[in-house]
This record gives structure tokens, C-alpha cells and sequence, in this order.
């Protein structure tokens, strides 16, 4: 195995092989082989863009058929079978069922493309500048995904993120006694806050990137209500933690709100690259080819997703073992908490989505480290990477959560040895 040619050719910016230094070969549902035939267990799904696995039979054999049948490939905004055929899929099988009215725009081909769509449109339609967010949110890497995420590190003046955006806490940002929509609430309404009127309010309903920190169903619907109180629209981003990651299709659907725009991509495309918007129908005020792109629309993607809709989504039976899953993955959580109550400051999170937040972000790095050598793929979250995460596929065995946990626990047993001082 050489990563020689990755290190001399490959830019500076590459993150993850630094992370996961192998060459990856083959890979099945929840498995991953590297060229000398090492065994790793996926606790990561390609950073949820692999929620049904990889190389699910089901899925790969539509795009096999499509491609073997000289199916369309690259059509731009142009209609095909492939496009009509998960319009319809996912129209009867996600939107109707949950008596949602959107009508589907396709950007792309990644996520931060569905964001900026909805940036673009919200101040369209409003007519206003200012969009708020939230703290430790994440949206993307495109300038004005940039401008609504937390992190300071891209509001430097030198890295170029536009203005007219302004970040407030997330719920239990400020500890549970702070009511931060009371706070929103009061900066909206009192025209001496020094706020401006948003166009949009932008939110993660689970901040993955942002440590698994989760919002209450109430503290949503106290958002909805703002939202309408004001006039300001509710986007909800729902490209890490939509697409059945919180046990649900939609990761609002919980607390029983109803965003105005809804962001989703990873997972979407079934592995395959694809960004959709979700708007109601009085928001698309788009002219003709106001908003375009090359790749607004893989038809790949939309093969292998209406596959997998029909597999996944056509009953409740996927959500009911969604539901059984979350419950073992969070018991093992609650197992490591406490196994290490010196360690674990506290576990967080909800559906197939869950974090440990270590009391030394220090430890997490050399952790996941350990398990990679031992065979799992597990990556941290947080300002500081203070969060282990755990986003396996949600087609993962209960067989390879619990060993993939067991890696998990005896990696840090071998990391405490090395160093027995952070015990105390």
C-alpha cells in the first residue's frame, strides 16, 4: 500500500485520508476493504451521503440497468424517465404521506448548492438582506453557507464571506435555564436590538457538524411560531440529519413543524451526487433559468434514490427498524458514559445519529485514531472535536454496531494506557 502519489500530487486541503491513511478497495453495506485486504466497520457513511450502504444490491443493480439500457445521463434541467420516475417516487412515497405541499427544485450536485438556493430565494421573496443561524451550525463551504455557519474561523474579513448575516444560540447554547427563543424573540421585536428583520432563519433540528447537539420539539415549534409571527421564512437544512438519519425521513417531523424550504442532499442521491430544495409553492418566484447549473440534476442519482424509496419508504416498516437500531446505538452509548464517567462529560443525540462529548477534546483525536487501526472508521464533532460520532449507515447490523463498539471501547482502554494521567 503506497499513499505516495496522494501526498505528492493531491493538495494540501485533503482531510480525511490524513484521517484514514489506506487506500480503500471494495466496500458492502456497512464494510469497508482497504488494497491489502484489512477489514474496517463504516461508523461514518461517507459523512452521511451513504445511508443505505455501500453497494446495495438494490441500488446498484437499478443504476446498472439504467446505464446498460444507454439510459440519459447528463440533461441538464431537461425532463427524463429517470427524473419523472423519482419525482413521482418521492412525491407519493415522502410528500404525501406526510400531507407536505413543496414544490422540488434540483441544484447541485452538493449540498452547500441547496443552501445557497435558499439563501437566494428567501431574500428574493422577502425582499430583505439579513438571514440569521444559529451557533456551532454548519451549512456548507460556498461563501454564503460560510456566512450562516458558527465557526469564526470563516467570518475573518480575509477569508470573504459576505455580510447580512447574523448568528444567535441554539437551543440550550446558554445551558438549560436560557430561553433562547424568548431572546430571539425580544431581538426580532425591539428595533433597538441593532438587528435587522431577517428574510430567512436557517437551522440544523440535530447540529451535526456542530457536536449532536439536538433541539427540543418545543423549542421548535417556539421557532415556527416566530417565523410566522414575523413573517420571516423557516429553512430548514436537513442535508447531514434528513433522509431517515433521525429515525424519520425529515428531521422536523418529530416536533410537528413545517418548514417553508427545506435543504437535502447526501443521502438523496443514494450515494450518488444530488442537491434538492423543497419550497412551497408560493415561494418559487424563480424566472426561467434565474438560478441554473451543469449539474442541477443527476440522473444516476435519481435511479439510485427511487430505489431505494421504493425499498426503504413505501411502508413504515424502515422507520420501525430505524427505531430498534437508535435504541441498541444509544444503549451502547449510555454504556461508555458509564463505563468512563471521568472521561464522558455527557452522550447526545437522537435517531441514527449520536455523539459521546469527552471532558478532554484531546482524547477524541487519538480515540478514533485507535479504532481506524483496529478496524473501524469513526470520526469526532465539535467546535474542538470534543465529540466522538457515531453516523453508520442505517442498513448497519445490530452485529456490527455492537463490534464496531467494542473496537470503539477497547481503542480507548489502549489510548488510557498510553496516557493513564487523563484518567484523573
Amino acid at each position: 500500500m503506497s499513499l505516495s502519489i496522494f501526498n505528492q500530487y493531491e493538495s494540501e486541503v485533503r482531510g480525511y485520508v490524513r484521517s484514514f491513511p489506506t487506500v480503500f478497495k471494495t466496500s458492502k453495506m456497512s464494510e469497508i476493504w482497504d488494497e491489502e485486504g484489512k477489514r474496517y466497520i463504516d461508523f461514518f457513511a461517507g459523512a452521511g451521503a451513504l445511508n443505505y450502504g455501500h453497494n446495495n444490491d438494490i441500488i446498484n443493480s437499478a443504476v446498472i440497468d439504467y446505464l446498460q439500457n444507454n439510459g440519459i445521463g447528463h440533461a441538464l434541467d431537461m425532463a427524463t424517465v429517470a427524473k419523472r420516475d423519482f419525482m413521482e417516487t418521492f412525491v407519493n412515497n415522502i410528500l404525501k404521506p406526510r400531507d407536505l405541499d413543496y414544490k422540488l427544485q434540483f441544484v447541485g450536485p452538493t449540498g452547500t448548492n441547496a443552501i445557497e438556493t435558499a439563501l437566494k430565494i428567501a431574500r428574493k421573496v422577502k425582499g430583505r438582506k439579513q438571514v440569521m443561524s444559529f451557533t456551532n451550525g454548519f451549512h456548507g463551504m460556498s461563501m454564503g453557507s460560510l456566512s450562516i455557519t458558527g465557526n469564526s474561523y470563516y467570518h475573518d474579513d480575509n477569508y470573504g464571506v459576505p455580510g447580512y448575516t447574523y448568528q444567535v444560540p441554539f437551543h440550550n447554547y446558554l445551558g438549560d435555564k436560557v430561553d433562547t427563543m424568548a431572546y430571539l424573540r425580544k431581538i426580532i421585536e425591539d428595533e433597538s436590538s441593532g438587528t435587522e428583520l431577517p428574510a430567512a432563519i436557517v437551522l440544523e433540528t440535530i447540529q451535526a457538524e456542530g457536536g449532536i447537539n439536538v433541539a427540543g420539539e418545543e423549542w421548535l415549534q417556539a421557532l415556527r411560531q416566530i417565523c410566522d409571527d414575523f413573517d420571516i421564512l423557516m429553512v430548514v437544512d436537513d442535508i447531514q440529519v434528513g433522509n431517515g438519519r433521525s429515525g424519520e425521513f425529515f428531521s422536523f417531523e418529530r416536533a410537528g413543524v413545517v418548514p417553508d424550504i427545506v435543504t437535502l442532499s447526501k443521502s438523496i442521491g443514494a450515494g450518488h451526487p444530488m442537491s434538492l430544495v423543497l419550497m412551497k409553492p408560493e415561494l418559487d418566484k424563480w424566472s426561467p433559468g434565474e438560478h441554473s447549473g451543469t449539474f442541477r440534476g443527476n440522473n444516476l442519482a435519481f435511479v439510485a434514490q427511487t430505489a431505494a424509496l421504493k425499498k426503504y419508504w413505501s411502508d413504515g416498516s424502515f422507520i420501525e427498524t430505524l427505531q430498534a437500531k437508535s435504541n441498541l446505538v444509544q444503549k451502547r452509548m449510555e454504556q461508555l458514559a458509564l463505563t468512563y464517567p471521568n472521561l464522558i462529560r455527557e452522550i447526545r443525540g437522537h435517531g441514527m445519529i449520536w455523539g459521546a462529548e469527552f471532558k478532554k477534546p484531546k482524547l477524541t483525536s487519538p480515540i478514533c485514531a485507535q479504532s481506524f487501526e483496529d478496524g473501524l472508521i469513526i470520526e469526532t464533532a465539535g467546535a474542538e472535536g470534543e465529540v466522538i460520532k457515531f453516523l453508520g449507515p442505517l442498513v448497519i447490523t445490530d452485529e456490527l454496531v455492537n463490534e464496531g463498539f467494542d473496537i470503539l471501547e477497547n481503542a480507548i482502554n489502549k489510548v488510557l494506557k498510553k496516557s493513564p494521567n487523563e484518567v484523573a
